[in-house]
């Protein structure tokens, strides 16, 4: 380490070092600030500042009254393809589970008509899930279908699949839609994810068409510190996706 670097610096630095060498994996718990005190002979505030700027940029997590922590990297979902939640978590040898919060038919309205680009619609099927990764959310689900689309949709048991699942395999998708906006979770969403009011989250608004009527509507939104969006395609030497 240069000596020209501020002291909590070098013990960034160090951390650092040994979480990228894959000597401390995710969930290793590192030395104490007390430790860190001691090993490197620098102040208390010295450490403290090190281990709060490590946890700020997300490469460790402080659990009050037991130890720091490695953190483990935030799972990756798909943003442009429909994907199932429940094989993604599957994929990465992780245990899914699902908590259904509500799963109704209702009535429509001028708001949701206009999302569904039909006037005449008159009823909706609505489903609320909690997507859980280890016992931990990771997803809340709140998803309207078209009941035209998928007319037993209700009677399905969510706990043994998800609405991705039913939708893929009772109707073709020809198009999708995608916005992203960055969100302080509401109340509810707190409570059902099991966040502090000020987590931030990602909330992907998503339409989805088939046999050119939009077939279901759904926001998803995530707890940023546990999910990552992404999305990779080829593309023409402009930059547009290739055809």
């Amino acid at each position: 380490m240069s000596e020209a670097l501020p002291l909590y610096a070098k013990v960034k630095d160090h951390i650092l070092g040994n979480i990228r060498s894959g000597a401390w994996a995710a969930g290793h718990r590192v030395p104490s600030e007390n430790e860190l005190v001691e090993s490197f002979r620098i102040s208390r505030m010295t450490a403290n500042r090190a281990l709060r700027e490590l946890t700020s940029e997300g490469f460790l997590s402080r659990v009050p009254g037991v130890g720091t922590f490695v953190r483990e990297a935030p799972a990756l979902s798909s943003l442009m393809e429909l994907r199932n939640i429940a094989e993604e978590i599957a994929q990465r040898g992780h245990r899914y589970s699902a908590r259904v919060i509500s799963q109704s038919e209702i009535e429509s309205n001028p708001a949701l008509n206009e999302e569904f680009e039909d006037r005449a619609l008159k009823r909706l099927y609505h489903i609320v899930i909690v997507h859980e990764e280890n016992a931990v959310p990771v997803q809340l689900e709140d998803r309207y279908v078209n009941p035209l689309a998928v007319p037993d949709f209700l009677e399905r048991d969510f706990t043994d699949t998800t609405p991705t699942a039913v939708l893929l395999a009772a109707t073709p998708v020809d198009e999708l839609e995608h916005t992203v906006e960055a969100t302080l979770p509401t109340p509810e969403q707190q409570r059902l994810l099991s966040i502090a009011a000020l987590e931030p989250c990602l909330a992907l608004h998503r339409r989805s068409w088939s046999r050119g009527k939009v077939a279901t509507v759904a926001t998803l939104t995530y707890p940023a510190s546990r999910y990552a969006l992404y999305s990779r395609h080829r593309t023409t030497a402009r930059g547009t996706f290739s055809q």
